[in-house]
Protein backbone atom coordinates (compact mmCIF):
# COMPACT_ATOMS: atom_id res chain seq x y z
CA UNK A 1 0.00 0.00 0.00
CA UNK A 2 2.81 2.50 -1.04
CA UNK A 3 0.29 4.93 -2.30
CA UNK A 4 -2.29 6.43 -0.41
CA UNK A 5 -5.49 4.93 0.81
CA UNK A 6 -6.94 8.57 -0.12
CA UNK A 7 -6.58 8.36 -3.22
CA UNK A 8 -8.79 5.19 -4.20
CA UNK A 9 -11.02 7.28 -1.59
CA UNK A 10 -11.04 10.10 -3.78
CA UNK A 11 -11.89 8.64 -6.53
CA UNK A 12 -14.93 6.87 -4.62
CA UNK A 13 -16.15 10.16 -2.54
CA UNK A 14 -15.32 8.63 0.27
CA UNK A 15 -16.79 6.65 3.89
CA UNK A 16 -18.78 7.18 6.57
CA UNK A 17 -17.52 8.97 9.81
CA UNK A 18 -18.57 7.80 13.33
CA UNK A 19 -17.24 10.59 16.21
CA UNK A 20 -16.76 9.04 19.95
CA UNK A 21 -20.18 10.51 20.72
CA UNK A 22 -22.07 10.23 18.03
CA UNK A 23 -24.48 7.13 18.32
CA UNK A 24 -23.16 3.44 17.98
CA UNK A 25 -22.02 2.54 14.35
CA UNK A 26 -25.07 0.34 13.65
CA UNK A 27 -25.68 0.74 10.18
CA UNK A 28 -29.06 2.63 8.98
CA UNK A 29 -31.31 1.52 6.38
CA UNK A 30 -30.22 2.90 2.88
CA UNK A 31 -32.49 5.80 1.93
CA UNK A 32 -31.92 8.31 -1.12
CA UNK A 33 -31.25 11.23 0.48
CA UNK A 34 -29.13 15.01 -0.09
CA UNK A 35 -28.39 16.96 3.07
CA UNK A 36 -26.47 20.02 3.37
CA UNK A 37 -24.44 21.70 6.11
CA UNK A 38 -22.86 24.80 6.05
CA UNK A 39 -21.32 26.96 9.29
CA UNK A 40 -18.85 29.83 10.16
CA UNK A 41 -17.17 30.65 12.84
CA UNK A 42 -14.88 33.22 14.23
CA UNK A 43 -13.56 34.68 17.53
CA UNK A 44 -11.37 36.85 19.62
CA UNK A 45 -9.04 35.82 22.11
CA UNK A 46 -7.14 38.29 24.58
CA UNK A 47 -4.46 36.83 26.56
CA UNK A 48 -4.05 37.80 30.39
CA UNK A 49 -0.31 38.48 30.06
CA UNK A 50 -1.08 39.47 26.15
CA UNK A 51 1.02 36.96 24.97
CA UNK A 52 0.14 34.54 21.86
CA UNK A 53 2.73 32.14 22.97
CA UNK A 54 0.84 30.75 26.17
CA UNK A 55 -1.88 29.43 23.87
CA UNK A 56 -0.61 25.38 24.10
CA UNK A 57 -4.05 24.06 22.36
CA UNK A 58 -5.30 23.69 18.72
CA UNK A 59 -7.24 26.68 16.60
CA UNK A 60 -6.83 29.62 19.03
CA UNK A 61 -3.10 30.29 18.71
CA UNK A 62 -3.52 34.14 18.61
CA UNK A 63 -4.12 37.52 20.72
CA UNK A 64 -6.05 40.49 20.51
CA UNK A 65 -7.10 40.49 17.28
CA UNK A 66 -10.03 39.18 15.16
CA UNK A 67 -9.64 35.50 13.56
CA UNK A 68 -12.20 33.39 11.08
CA UNK A 69 -12.00 29.86 12.60
CA UNK A 70 -13.49 28.10 9.75
CA UNK A 71 -15.97 28.51 6.86
CA UNK A 72 -17.14 25.07 6.36
CA UNK A 73 -19.64 22.81 3.58
CA UNK A 74 -20.61 19.83 3.69
CA UNK A 75 -22.51 17.18 0.88
CA UNK A 76 -23.98 14.48 2.62
CA UNK A 77 -25.69 11.55 0.08
CA UNK A 78 -26.92 8.33 0.33
CA UNK A 79 -28.19 6.45 -2.82
CA UNK A 80 -29.26 2.94 -2.20
CA UNK A 81 -26.89 0.81 -0.35
CA UNK A 82 -24.23 3.91 -1.33
CA UNK A 83 -23.51 6.75 0.55
CA UNK A 84 -20.86 9.64 0.64
CA UNK A 85 -19.67 12.42 2.04
CA UNK A 86 -17.28 15.48 0.76
CA UNK A 87 -16.51 18.18 3.38
CA UNK A 88 -14.86 21.17 3.02
CA UNK A 89 -13.31 24.11 5.27
CA UNK A 90 -11.30 27.13 4.85
CA UNK A 91 -9.88 28.82 8.18
CA UNK A 92 -7.58 28.48 10.93
CA UNK A 93 -9.11 24.85 12.07
CA UNK A 94 -9.37 23.49 8.56
CA UNK A 95 -5.56 24.50 8.12
CA UNK A 96 -4.80 22.97 11.52
CA UNK A 97 -6.96 20.25 11.42
CA UNK A 98 -4.64 19.05 8.22
CA UNK A 99 -1.87 20.17 9.12
CA UNK A 100 0.43 17.94 7.17
CA UNK A 101 -1.17 18.73 3.64
CA UNK A 102 -0.44 21.79 1.66
CA UNK A 103 -2.15 24.29 -0.70
CA UNK A 104 -5.68 22.94 -1.54
CA UNK A 105 -5.41 19.91 0.19
CA UNK A 106 -5.56 21.73 3.77
CA UNK A 107 -9.39 22.51 2.83
CA UNK A 108 -10.54 18.59 2.32
CA UNK A 109 -11.58 17.96 6.23
CA UNK A 110 -13.56 14.76 5.30
CA UNK A 111 -13.93 12.90 1.62
CA UNK A 112 -15.19 9.07 2.19
CA UNK A 113 -17.88 7.09 0.69
CA UNK A 114 -19.42 4.02 2.06
CA UNK A 115 -21.40 0.52 1.26
CA UNK A 116 -23.81 -1.09 3.39
CA UNK A 117 -24.71 -4.57 1.55
CA UNK A 118 -27.08 -5.30 4.59
CA UNK A 119 -28.07 -3.76 8.02
CA UNK A 120 -25.08 -5.63 9.57
CA UNK A 121 -22.16 -4.31 8.27
CA UNK A 122 -21.05 -1.08 6.42
CA UNK A 123 -17.67 -0.68 4.78
CA UNK A 124 -15.64 2.58 4.30
CA UNK A 125 -12.90 3.97 2.95
CA UNK A 126 -10.85 7.63 2.78
CA UNK A 127 -10.60 10.08 4.97
CA UNK A 128 -12.77 11.00 7.91
CA UNK A 129 -12.40 12.72 11.41
CA UNK A 130 -10.86 10.71 14.05
CA UNK A 131 -13.38 8.33 16.21
CA UNK A 132 -10.67 9.11 19.27
CA UNK A 133 -12.04 11.73 21.99
CA UNK A 134 -15.11 13.22 23.00
CA UNK A 135 -14.46 17.08 21.43
CA UNK A 136 -15.12 17.51 17.59
CA UNK A 137 -13.17 19.80 14.84
CA UNK A 138 -16.65 21.92 13.79
CA UNK A 139 -17.27 24.13 16.46
CA UNK A 140 -21.12 24.43 16.80
CA UNK A 141 -20.26 20.47 17.66
CA UNK A 142 -18.29 21.67 21.00
CA UNK A 143 -20.04 23.58 23.74
CA UNK A 144 -16.59 25.06 24.91
CA UNK A 145 -15.02 27.09 21.87
CA UNK A 146 -10.95 26.47 22.49
CA UNK A 147 -10.19 22.60 22.46
CA UNK A 148 -8.83 20.47 25.16
CA UNK A 149 -5.85 19.34 25.14
CA UNK A 150 -6.09 15.42 24.65
CA UNK A 151 -8.07 16.88 21.31
CA UNK A 152 -4.91 18.84 20.25
CA UNK A 153 -2.20 16.35 20.71
CA UNK A 154 -4.67 13.15 19.80
CA UNK A 155 -5.32 11.85 16.62
CA UNK A 156 -7.06 14.44 14.11
CA UNK A 157 -8.40 12.35 11.03
CA UNK A 158 -7.47 8.98 9.66
CA UNK A 159 -7.21 8.25 5.58
CA UNK A 160 -7.81 4.54 5.25
CA UNK A 161 -10.73 1.39 5.11
CA UNK A 162 -12.98 0.58 8.24
CA UNK A 163 -15.96 -2.04 8.31
CA UNK A 164 -18.68 -0.66 11.10
CA UNK A 165 -20.59 -3.59 12.49
CA UNK A 166 -23.80 -4.11 14.24
CA UNK A 167 -23.74 -6.64 17.78
CA UNK A 168 -27.42 -6.06 18.19
CA UNK A 169 -29.21 -4.24 19.98
CA UNK A 170 -27.30 -0.72 20.55
CA UNK A 171 -23.82 -2.43 20.56
CA UNK A 172 -21.47 -1.86 17.39
CA UNK A 173 -17.88 -2.48 16.46
CA UNK A 174 -15.41 -0.52 14.22
CA UNK A 175 -12.36 -2.25 12.88
CA UNK A 176 -10.13 -0.64 10.26
CA UNK A 177 -6.71 -0.03 8.61
CA UNK A 178 -5.03 3.45 8.08
CA UNK A 179 -2.03 5.54 7.08
CA UNK A 180 -0.20 7.10 10.19
CA UNK A 181 -2.05 9.54 11.85
CA UNK A 182 -3.11 13.04 10.39
CA UNK A 183 -1.40 11.69 6.93
CA UNK A 184 -3.33 11.60 3.55
CA UNK A 185 -0.72 10.43 1.74
CA UNK A 186 1.97 8.64 2.47
CA UNK A 187 4.90 6.07 1.33
CA UNK A 188 5.41 4.70 4.95
CA UNK A 189 4.71 0.94 4.99
CA UNK A 190 4.04 1.17 8.42
CA UNK A 191 -0.05 1.78 8.86
CA UNK A 192 -2.73 2.19 12.15
CA UNK A 193 -4.91 0.13 13.47
CA UNK A 194 -8.13 1.31 14.63
CA UNK A 195 -10.89 0.18 16.45
CA UNK A 196 -13.80 1.11 18.39
CA UNK A 197 -16.26 -0.95 20.72
CA UNK A 198 -19.56 1.44 21.93
CA UNK A 199 -22.85 0.59 24.01
CA UNK A 200 -25.78 2.87 24.83
CA UNK A 201 -28.57 2.31 27.42
CA UNK A 202 -32.32 1.76 25.25
CA UNK A 203 -33.17 5.09 26.01
CA UNK A 204 -29.96 6.29 24.94
CA UNK A 205 -29.39 8.54 27.73
CA UNK A 206 -26.33 6.68 28.37
CA UNK A 207 -23.57 6.02 26.12
CA UNK A 208 -20.13 4.78 26.26
CA UNK A 209 -16.82 4.14 23.59
CA UNK A 210 -13.81 2.26 23.88
CA UNK A 211 -11.44 3.57 21.07
CA UNK A 212 -7.99 2.44 19.64
CA UNK A 213 -5.75 3.24 17.57
CA UNK A 214 -2.37 1.58 17.16
CA UNK A 215 0.63 1.02 15.01
CA UNK A 216 4.60 1.10 15.37
CA UNK A 217 5.85 2.97 18.14
CA UNK A 218 2.75 4.39 18.90
CA UNK A 219 -0.95 3.30 20.48
CA UNK A 220 -3.96 5.25 22.16
CA UNK A 221 -6.37 3.98 23.89
CA UNK A 222 -9.62 6.50 24.84
CA UNK A 223 -12.10 5.76 26.73
CA UNK A 224 -15.82 8.22 26.17
CA UNK A 225 -18.87 8.15 28.67
CA UNK A 226 -21.89 10.43 28.00
CA UNK A 227 -24.67 10.97 30.56
CA UNK A 228 -27.48 12.78 29.93
CA UNK A 229 -28.72 12.92 33.81
CA UNK A 230 -31.71 15.05 33.21
CA UNK A 231 -33.14 17.15 30.07
CA UNK A 232 -31.16 20.29 31.70
CA UNK A 233 -27.65 18.52 33.12
CA UNK A 234 -25.36 16.25 31.02
CA UNK A 235 -21.86 14.93 32.13
CA UNK A 236 -19.72 13.61 29.75
CA UNK A 237 -15.95 11.77 30.63
CA UNK A 238 -12.65 11.67 27.84
CA UNK A 239 -9.89 9.88 29.33
CA UNK A 240 -7.17 8.48 26.87
CA UNK A 241 -3.21 7.70 26.93
CA UNK A 242 -1.05 7.76 23.76
CA UNK A 243 2.42 5.71 24.02
CA UNK A 244 4.79 7.02 22.11
CA UNK A 245 7.98 4.75 21.32
CA UNK A 246 8.71 4.17 25.36
CA UNK A 247 7.21 7.11 26.66
CA UNK A 248 3.81 8.44 27.06
CA UNK A 249 0.77 11.29 27.71
CA UNK A 250 -2.69 11.32 29.66
CA UNK A 251 -5.49 13.47 29.52
CA UNK A 252 -8.44 12.91 31.97
CA UNK A 253 -11.21 15.67 31.22
CA UNK A 254 -14.92 15.77 32.63
CA UNK A 255 -17.36 17.81 30.61
CA UNK A 256 -20.34 19.68 32.66
CA UNK A 257 -23.26 20.72 30.58
CA UNK A 258 -26.44 23.01 32.25
CA UNK A 259 -28.87 24.12 30.18
CA UNK A 260 -31.86 26.87 31.57
CA UNK A 261 -33.43 27.35 28.81
CA UNK A 262 -33.57 26.74 25.00
CA UNK A 263 -31.88 30.14 24.57
CA UNK A 264 -28.93 29.81 27.39
CA UNK A 265 -26.22 27.33 27.89
CA UNK A 266 -23.54 26.38 30.42
CA UNK A 267 -20.55 24.47 29.96
CA UNK A 268 -17.47 23.72 32.26
CA UNK A 269 -14.45 21.55 31.53
CA UNK A 270 -12.08 20.72 33.54
CA UNK A 271 -9.22 18.58 32.51
CA UNK A 272 -5.62 17.24 34.06
CA UNK A 273 -2.92 16.71 31.18
CA UNK A 274 -0.12 14.66 31.83
CA UNK A 275 3.19 15.45 29.72
CA UNK A 276 5.49 15.31 32.13
CA UNK A 277 7.97 12.87 30.33
CA UNK A 278 7.51 14.93 27.24
CA UNK A 279 6.05 12.82 25.03
CA UNK A 280 3.86 15.23 23.17
CA UNK A 281 6.13 18.25 23.55
CA UNK A 282 4.70 20.05 26.31
CA UNK A 283 6.65 18.70 28.94
CA UNK A 284 4.96 19.46 32.49
CA UNK A 285 0.91 18.63 33.77
CA UNK A 286 -1.49 21.00 33.35
CA UNK A 287 -4.92 21.77 34.94
CA UNK A 288 -7.41 23.11 33.13
CA UNK A 289 -10.52 24.97 33.74
CA UNK A 290 -12.37 26.29 30.74
CA UNK A 291 -15.89 27.94 31.47
CA UNK A 292 -18.40 28.96 28.69
CA UNK A 293 -21.77 30.10 28.14
CA UNK A 294 -23.55 29.26 25.19
CA UNK A 295 -26.48 31.94 24.25
CA UNK A 296 -28.58 30.56 21.32
CA UNK A 297 -30.55 33.34 18.81
CA UNK A 298 -32.12 31.09 15.91
CA UNK A 299 -29.16 29.68 13.94
CA UNK A 300 -26.76 31.76 16.01
CA UNK A 301 -24.57 30.98 19.19
CA UNK A 302 -22.52 33.73 21.10
CA UNK A 303 -20.08 32.18 23.10
CA UNK A 304 -18.53 33.70 25.62
CA UNK A 305 -15.19 31.45 27.41
CA UNK A 306 -12.76 31.74 30.63
CA UNK A 307 -10.19 29.68 30.22
CA UNK A 308 -7.12 28.85 33.40
CA UNK A 309 -4.59 26.95 32.79
CA UNK A 310 -2.04 25.81 35.61
CA UNK A 311 0.69 23.87 35.22
CA UNK A 312 3.59 22.23 37.62
CA UNK A 313 6.80 23.44 36.13
CA UNK A 314 6.84 27.35 34.52
CA UNK A 315 5.99 26.63 30.98
CA UNK A 316 3.72 29.69 30.54
CA UNK A 317 4.98 33.65 30.21
CA UNK A 318 3.07 36.52 32.74
CA UNK A 319 2.53 40.20 31.83
CA UNK A 320 6.19 41.13 32.62
CA UNK A 321 8.24 38.17 30.62
CA UNK A 322 8.97 36.44 33.42
CA UNK A 323 8.26 32.11 33.14
CA UNK A 324 5.49 31.13 35.57
CA UNK A 325 3.08 28.17 35.85
CA UNK A 326 -0.74 29.80 35.24
CA UNK A 327 -1.88 31.33 32.74
CA UNK A 328 -5.40 32.76 31.60
CA UNK A 329 -7.87 34.08 28.62
CA UNK A 330 -10.93 35.44 27.66
CA UNK A 331 -12.66 34.86 23.86
CA UNK A 332 -15.68 35.66 22.51
CA UNK A 333 -16.65 33.38 19.74
CA UNK A 334 -19.45 33.64 17.08
CA UNK A 335 -21.13 30.68 15.27
CA UNK A 336 -23.56 31.05 12.92
CA UNK A 337 -25.13 27.09 11.20
CA UNK A 338 -27.34 27.70 7.73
Amino acid sequence: MKKSILTFGTILLAVICVNAQSDTTKPSAATNTTTYTTYIDGYYRSDFAGLQSNNKTSFTNSNNSLQLGMASFKVDQTLGKFAGTVDLGVGKRADEFSYNDRGLATAVKQAYISYAPNSVIKFTVGKWATHIGYELLDAYSNRNYSMSYGFSYGPFFHTGLRADISLGGKTAMMIGVAEPTDITSSKVEGKMAIAQLSTASSDDKLKAFLNYQGGKDKSQFDVVLNAAITDQFGFNYDGTVCNLAGTNWSSNAVYFNYDPSTKVGFALRSELFNDSKGAAGVGTSIFQNTLSVNFHLNKFTIIPELRLDNANDKVFVNGTNVKSTGSGNFLIAAVYKF
